[in-house]
């Protein structure tokens, strides 16, 4: 393990290096092999914020929440804003705050998370990550933990960021993908049999089903397979952008507006009880 500045953690095995700023958002800076990045990365110290990073926590939902409101065992709660002029507050609260190290060795770090109610969410709880670095590949645990005395709606996940390349392919296995009205949230299943296309013909903002197996990525630098505990995936591929999105979820996005949001993946956690999720990014080159 090595820091990097005041702020940052840094792990390395074999040809990998990881950057790490638990002060912002607990987010990956960066994942490089050698000096070339494997996720979108950014110099440690250059880091500005956690949308700018490789890749950063969902937690304790991911993705929308519809106009910033919902009701939950009876009981209406808001949330802030939190993402520019949305009107949905998004991806949780883990991406913008300072976590804390619990521990570290050479290819190891624990970050912890420690939120009281408040106007950004309404409930308590503990928040762990975890990173564990491999020559081949990089493996990372979230778990969430109820604090308090009541039931509480739960999601997790990540919004990893993949570098956009002349030859930049995905091929993912799934069921059914999730189309969005005109504020973004998802309304509509349709069948989806599986993505296997170049990212520059890709122009997906949505949520797929039935994801199983691995998502591959490959480029002219890389072929990496990216699996996780978590069912749900979030494909993201602006095409005005140097970058694409594949992120596993576990839920819905705005899943707590749904009439069964359990049927679409959030968690109803009981006070004390652990959540928990992992995912792998394997790394190898072409």
């Amino acid at each position: 393990m090595q820091s990097v500045g005041p702020h940052t953690v840094e792990l390395h095995a074999g040809a990998l290096r990881l950057a790490v700023r638990p002060d912002i958002g607990g987010a990956i800076a960066g994942l490089w092999h050698r000096d070339v990045p494997i996720l979108r990365s950014t110099a440690p110290g250059a880091l500005e914020g956690a949308r700018r990073s490789a890749c950063f926590p969902l937690v304790p939902y991911s993705n929308r929440l519809g106009y910033r409101r919902f009701r939950w065992k009876g009981q209406d709660y808001a949330t802030r804003a939190n993402f520019e002029d949305s009107p949905h507050s998004l991806h949780g609260i883990g991406w913008l705050r300072a976590w804390s190290v619990d521990s570290h060795n050479a290819i190891d770090l624990t970050l912890a998370l420690r939120h009281a109610p408040d106007d950004d969410w309404p409930f308590a709880f503990e928040a762990r990550q975890h990173f564990s670095l491999t020559p081949e590949a990089l493996v990372m645990q979230l778990a969430v933990t109820n604090l308090g005395d009541i039931a509480q709606p739960v999601g997790l996940g990540w919004h990893p960021y993949f570098p956009r390349r002349a030859r930049s392919r995905l091929h993912v296995d799934c069921s059914g993908r999730w189309d969005a009205d005109g504020a973004q949230l998802p309304v509509r299943k349709v069948a989806q049999h599986g993505i296997d296309a170049d990212v520059a013909h890709l122009d997906f903002d949505h949520h797929f089903e039935g994801w199983t197996g691995p998502a591959r990525i490959r480029d002219e630098k890389f072929s990496l397979q990216l699996t996780s505990s978590l069912p749900w995936l979030v494909v993201y591929t602006p095409r005005d952008k140097d970058y694409f999105c594949v992120e596993p979820v576990s839920h819905l996005g705005n899943a707590i507006h749904m009439a069964d949001p359990a049927a679409h993946g959030l968690r109803t956690l009981q006070p004390g009880v652990t959540f928990e999720a992992t995912m792998t990014l394997e790394v190898a080159l072409p």
